[in-house]
C-alpha cells in the first residue's frame, strides 16, 4: 500500500538487541517471515506476510542500546519541511532528515508531550505493502499524559482534522487526513505506571485475539491488558520478551455500539 497522503501511518520498525529472538517471537506469534539483513543499512531486516512487507527489525546502532520499542512512521512529502514544522510547533528532531539510498528519506522526532515517532518520504520503498490482514499493521494510537500538547502539535505538523469520541470513560481523539481516519490519541491514566513513557501504540491484525495472546505468553510475552471486545474489535495489549509494547486486534469480533464523535475546532 502506498501511503501518499501527508500524515498517514506508512511504516513501522523496532530495534532489538536480540534480532534473532525478535524474529522467532514475531514469526511464531504473527506469522511473519523475514528477508535477508541489509549490512549496508545496519542489518535492517524486513518482515513479510504472504510475501508482502509489513514491518522491519534492526539491531541498535552502537551507543544507542536501550529499551526496545516500536516506531511508527508518518508519511511526508518533504521530510525537511516536516522537520521545520516539528521545531516550529515545539517538538524536537531526534534524528535529522536522512536519505536511505533510493528507498526514501526519514527523520525521527518527539512531540512536546514526549511521544517519539518517525516520518518517511517515500522513494522506491512506499511503506506497508498490505494493511489490515492478519499479521499486518491495523491501527495506531498516541498514548500521552499531556494530550493538549499532542492535540495541538500533530494537526499543526501534518494537517490533521480532529474529532473527540463522546465517551465519558476515556479521553480519546481521532485524527483524520483527506477524509480518512488515520490515528488515535488516548490520555494515559493512572493505570499506567509512572515509568512508562508516552508512546505510539501499534496494533497488528490477527484472526483470533485469544489464541494470539496465548501464543505470545507461551513465547515469553507479557499480557498488559485484555483481551477485551469493543465496537472496533477484540484486542489485547502485550509486551514482547524484549519489552517492546504492541497490541493485537481481531477486527471481525465486535461488541457494542460505535461511540459518537464531535468535531474539534
Amino acid at each position: 500500500m502506498a501511503a501518499t497522503q501527508e500524515g498517514t501511518p506508512c511504516w513501522a520498525d523496532a530495534m532489538f538487541s536480540d534480532v534473532e529472538g525478535a524474529k522467532s517471537f514475531y514469526g511464531d506469534v504473527l506469522g511473519w517471515t523475514f528477508g535477508e539483513a541489509s549490512p549496508e543499512y545496519g542489518n535492517y531486516t524486513q518482515a513479510y506476510v504472504d510475501g508482502k512487507s509489513v514491518a522491519a527489525v534492526v539491531p541498535p546502532m552502537p551507543g544507542a542500546e536501550g529499551q526496545s520499542a516500536w516506531c511508527v512512521y508518518l508519511a511526508s512529502t518533504d521530510v525537511q519541511a516536516t522537520a521545520a514544522r516539528v521545531r516550529e510547533n515545539g517538538g524536537e528532531v531526534l534524528m535529522e532528515p536522512m536519505q536511505v539510498g533510493d528507498f526514501g528519506s526519514m527523520l525521527l522526532a518527539r512531540d512536546p508531550s514526549g511521544v517519539v515517532f518517525g516520518a518517511w518520504q517515500a522513494g522506491t520503498h512506499k511503506g506497508f505493502e498490505v494493511t489490515g490482514v492478519p499479521g499486518a499493521y491495523a491501527w495506531c494510537e498516541i498514548f500521552t499524559r499531556e494530550p493538549e500538547k499532542s492535540d495541538a502539535f500533530f494537526p499543526a505538523v501534518f494537517g490533521y482534522s480532529a474529532k473527540q469520541l463522546e465517551d465519558p470513560e476515556a479521553d480519546f481523539r481521532i485524527f483524520d487526513v483527506g477524509g480518512n481516519t488515520v490515528m488515535g490519541r488516548m490520555r494515559m491514566t493512572e493505570d499506567f505506571p509512572p515509568q512508562v513513557p508516552p508512546y505510539v501504540n501499534i496494533y497488528f491484525a490477527v484472526r483470533d485475539c485469544d489464541a494470539t495472546v496465548k501464543s505470545a505468553i507461551e513465547r515469553g510475552g507479557v499480557l498488559r491488558f485484555g483481551p477485551l471486545t469493543t465496537p472496533f474489535g477484540r484486542f489485547a495489549a502485550l509486551s514482547d520478551p524484549q519489552g517492546a509494547s504492541f497490541s493485537v486486534i481481531d477486527p471481525s469480533t465486535t461488541e457494542g455500539k460505535m461511540p459518537g464523535t464531535s468535531d474539534v475546532t
